[in-house]
C-alpha cells in the first residue's frame, strides 16, 4: 500500500541564494514596482509604502549584522529540510509549487497541472555578463551547471490524474516540455536545494497561484491535497511518498501577521482558518501559499513542525520575502 509520509514546505526566493551584502540591491529594484501587495489586500508603488512605513520598527532589520544572521537562519532551515527527506528516504516526492510564465502564459495558463512525463528535464538558464551583481550570485538557487534530466512516477501520475478526474478536478496533464526549455524554477529550487540533486522519482504538479482569472482558492489547494493522498492510498503501487511545496511565504511586502496565521492554522489542523483567509491577500508573491495549503491537506494524518520563520527585510518600505521552513512527520 502506498501512503504519504512526509510533508516539507519551503520558500525558493533568491535571497535564498544570494550572499546577504547584496540584499540591498532587491530592495533598490523593489522601488521600480508599481503593483507592491500590501497587508491589506490593495497593490501599491513604492513610494505609497513607505509614506506608510513604520521606519522605527523596519530600520532595525536592515543592518549588515541582521541581513548575515537572517541568511544563515534561511541555510540551517533549507539543510534541514534536506536532512529530514535524506532520513526519510521516500519512493516517490510529489512537487506542488507554480510557474511564473515559464512553461505557460496567456496562451494557455491551467489553474492545475500534472507532469507525467518519464523524465523532466533542468537546464542551465544563461545568466548574461551584463546582469547586476545580485543576479549573477544567485542564478534563483536552482541552475544546475549542465542539462539533467530527472525520473518521473509516470504511472503514479496517471493514475493521480485519472483519480482527480473521476472527483470533479478539471486537471490538465503535459508528458513532455517545450523543446529547449526546462522546468520552472519552484521546481528546479527543489531539485537543487532540497533533494540535493538526488534522482528520485517525483511528480511535479503545477497549481495557478499567481495569474487570475483562474487562480485556485485556499479551499480548492487544500481538497485537492487531501484528493492526491486518496488517490496515493488508492495506487496499486507499494510506495512511501513525501509531499513538498514550493514558494511563499509573503513577500514582496512582508505580512508577518498573515505568515503567523496560516502557519499557525497549519498547525493546528484548522482548516476552515486556511479557506477563510481572503483572497485578496494572496496575490503576487503571497499567492504561493496556495501550494503550502495543498499540502496542508495531504497530511492531515501528520504533525506539523515549524523548522523555522525568517521574515528577510530588504528595504525601509517592508519589503522583502519572509521565508518559511517546515515539515509534516
Amino acid at each position: 500500500m502506498a501512503d504519504i509520509v512526509l510533508g516539507l514546505g519551503s520558500s525558493h526566493s533568491p535571497q535564498l541564494s544570494t550572499p546577504p551584502d547584496l540584499w540591498r540591491a532587491y530592495g533598490e529594484g523593489d522601488k521600480r514596482h508599481q503593483e507592491l501587495w500590501a497587508a491589506d489586500g490593495k497593490p501599491y508603488s513604492f513610494e505609497e509604502l513607505l509614506a506608510a512605513a513604520d521606519r522605527s520598527v523596519i530600520e532595525k532589520e536592515l543592518t549588515e549584522d541582521k541581513f548575515q544572521t537572517r541568511y544563515n537562519a534561511c541555510q540551517q532551515g533549507i539543510a534541514a529540510l534536506g536532512a529530514t527527506l535524506e532520513k526519510a528516504a521516500p519512493d516517490i516526492i510529489v512537487m506542488l509549487g507554480d510557474d511564473q510564465l515559464e512553461l505557460f502564459n496567456d496562451g494557455n495558463m491551467p489553474a492545475v497541472l500534472v507532469y507525467w512525463g518519464d523524465t523532466i528535464r533542468s537546464v542551465p538558464m544563461p545568466v548574461p555578463d551584463s546582469a547586476p551583481a545580485h543576479r549573477k550570485a544567485n542564478a534563483w538557487g536552482w541552475n544546475p551547471e549542465r542539462e539533467i534530466d530527472y525520473p518521473v512516477a509516470a504511472d503514479l501520475g496517471r493514475h493521480i490524474i485519472e483519480y482527480l478526474v473521476d472527483r470533479q478536478f478539471d486537471v490538465a496533464h503535459s508528458r513532455r516540455l517545450p523543446d529547449g526549455q526546462g522546468m520552472g524554477h519552484a521546481f528546479g529550487y527543489l531539485y537543487q536545494r532540497i533533494l540535493r540533486q538526488q534522482p528520485i522519482p517525483a511528480l511535479p504538479i503545477m497549481v495557478n497561484t499567481y495569474y487570475p482569472p483562474n487562480q485556485v482558492t485556499p479551499q480548492r489547494c487544500y481538497e485537492l491535497g487531501r484528493a492526491v493522498r486518496a488517490a496515493v492510498q488508492e495506487w496499486e503501487g507499494d510506495a512511501r511518498v513525501a509531499v513538498i511545496a514550493s514558494g511563499g511565504l509573503s513577500h514582496f511586502v512582508i505580512d508577518e501577521d498573515l505568515d503567523n496565521q496560516v502557519l499557525g492554522a497549519m498547525r493546528n489542523r484548522d482548516a476552515d482558518a486556511l479557506f477563510a483567509i481572503p483572497r485578496t491577500k494572496l496575490n503576487s508573491g503571497n499567492s504561493e501559499i496556495r501550494n503550502w495549503i495543498a499540502v496542508a491537506g495531504a497530511t492531515e494524518h501528520l504533525d506539523m513542525q515549524l523548522v523555522d520563520y525568517v521574515p528577510c527585510y530588504r528595504s525601509i518600505a517592508g519589503t522583502g520575502c519572509a521565508m518559511g521552513f517546515a515539515q509534516w512527520t
